[in-house]
């Protein structure tokens, strides 16, 4: 080899006294032939020796020179090779997070050399989880080693997996009796094969009841405002989807000015976003309380048709002062991530924030109503109008102040929904009639069947998605619930009441 890095060997020599690494593998890095480079690399990584992480670093950032002062050049089929020798470099990391990532990447590309390796840090691993991992990934790496003790411990070790692609390995390998003639073994990765199975139906089934939870949470948000104005006043408000429009669109306002005027702070543009948008909201609500729905009680046809008007209004609106199109709004790196539970299941931050703040808006609801005056009036009028009349309620103000209560809690739920879908003039749309259905379902003016309605109708849309599509899992529902009211008509929690209709 002519082309020789004298400086890099003498650096080498300085970090490592022990001389665990070998010179000749790092001259071999300037060879001109990439299989001779990618040969060095490979043997660096089954070394297992942390200094090297900085030489392949240096290779690959282009940092590293021959003998004669050129930077060393390789391809992207060698840089692919640094990538993966870092990463089993790097399980010997004394940062166990940064150990915790490599294992993983090791996870999706095992090759039979890295064996040894990988042994070597089962070894010296103390961390449990990160262990487990290291198991799995040797199990990966010797399935088919020239020993059958051997190829039976890897079968076994990886039964406490929950891969798909390992569920897939195991049973090809039970019918394979070509790769695999014995017997015994075969049973035994199929006896894996089943473990895993059962392992990835249970993370798809805790998958898919998170799912509906969320998407129960969101509607939970947008039918409690509902719920509260059709107890009240019976108005079958069309334009409601467009009060969540608002409130998203007010969290994209304060990201914005935070962005312009308290960067250092943009993170928490979301926490000053609810009130913004609560009374974002309760104001456009009750402007259209006082000047269109309250000439329309007691005429649900024409109090439907002019919501839905006002509907329209909004929307054109919306895209004149945003747009037409869809804005970012971005999640806050507090609410970025997820949280790991199974091995296939990862719940997104921002989810299980909105399903926090979803039983956080139903637990001051809940004291409003319960525990306030305001709350006892409204309760009273929604329960016996007249009666609540003579006996000095101003139910009046009671609407009004109930319709801007329903509209602000409806902001409250575009807050949430900003930090999952698409901001855009028309993303109520697509909300209105599922809150109707959980305001039917649940019962007229009852808070806890909105939540069980809400729950309920966003776990069963989840796990018929599931079965047969978005589209025919909205006409499932919908039917479900037809069937429901027409054996329930009250819903889950009849409304008590003194009221009586002749």
């Amino acid at each position: 080899m002519k082309h020789v890095l004298v400086a890099l060997i003498l650096a080498c020599l300085t970090l490592c006294a022990s001389a665990a690494l070998d010179p000749l593998l790092v001259r071999q890095l300037a060879a001109e032939d990439s299989d001779e480079k990618i040969a060095a690399i490979e043997a660096l990584a089954k070394s297992g020796d942390p200094e090297a992480v900085a030489i392949l670093k240096q290779l690959d950032e282009g940092t590293l020179k021959d003998e004669q002062g050129e930077d060393i050049t390789i391809n992207n089929r060698v840089r692919g090779k640094i990538a993966e020798a870092m990463a089993a470099l790097r399980l010997f990391d004394p940062d166990k997070g940064a150990r915790l990532v490599a294992v993983k990447e090791l996870l999706a590309n095992i090759d039979p050399g890295m064996a040894p390796m990988l042994a070597k840090a089962r070894e010296h691993e103390g961390e449990p989880s990160i262990k487990a991992l290291l198991d799995q990934a040797y199990a990966l790496a010797t399935i088919r080693a020239a020993d059958p003790a051997a190829r039976l411990a890897a079968v076994k070790a990886l039964a406490t997996s929950g891969d798909a692609n390992v569920r897939t390995l195991l049973l090809d390998y039970y019918w394979n009796k070509t790769a695999e003639p014995d017997l015994a073994i075969r049973r035994a990765a199929f006896a894996s094969y089943l473990e895993v199975q059962q392992r990835i139906e249970i993370a798809d089934l805790v998958g898919k009841v998170f799912s509906g939870l969320s998407l129960g949470s969101i509607l939970l948000l947008a039918a409690l405002g509902l719920a509260i104005t059709y107890g009240v006043m019976g108005v079958i408000n069309m334009a409601h989807g467009e009060l969540l429009m608002i409130g998203a669109y007010a969290t994209y306002a304060m990201q914005g000015l935070f962005r312009a005027h308290l960067p250092g702070y943009v993170d928490w543009y979301v926490l000053a976003a609810v009130p913004v948008a609560f009374f974002a909201a309760a104001t456009v609500g009750i402007l259209l309380e006082r000047t269109v729905i309250r000439r329309l009680y007691g005429r649900p046809l024409e109090t439907l048709l002019a919501t839905w008007g006002l509907s329209l209004i909004l929307i054109q609106a919306a895209r004149v002062f945003f747009g037409a199109q869809n804005v970012e709004v971005a999640n806050p790196t507090w609410m970025s991530g997820g949280i790991e539970v199974l091995p296939s299941i990862v719940l997104p931050l921002n989810r299980i924030v909105i399903i926090g703040f979803s039983l956080f808006v139903l637990s001051l609801v809940w004291v409003l109503m319960n525990k306030t005056r305001v709350g006892l009036f409204v309760r009273a009028v929604t329960q016996n109008r007249p009666m609540a009349g003579c006996v000095g309620v101003p139910t009046s103000r009671v609407d009004t102040l109930a319709f801007g209560l329903g509209a602000g809690i409806a902001g409250l739920g575009g807050v949430a929904l900003s930090q999952i879908a698409n901001v855009g003039p028309d993303m109520g749309q697509g909300y209105i009639v599922d809150s109707f259905l959980v305001v039917v379902v649940g019962g007229v003016g009852q808070l806890a069947g909105a939540v069980w309605a809400a729950l309920g109708l966003g776990v069963i849309a989840k796990f018929l998605e599931g079965w047969t599509g978005a589209v025919i899992a909205k006409i499932a529902v919908l039917v479900f619930v037809i069937i429901f009211i027409q054996k329930r008509p009250q819903g889950i929690f009849a409304l008590k009441g003194r009221f009586v209709e002749n």
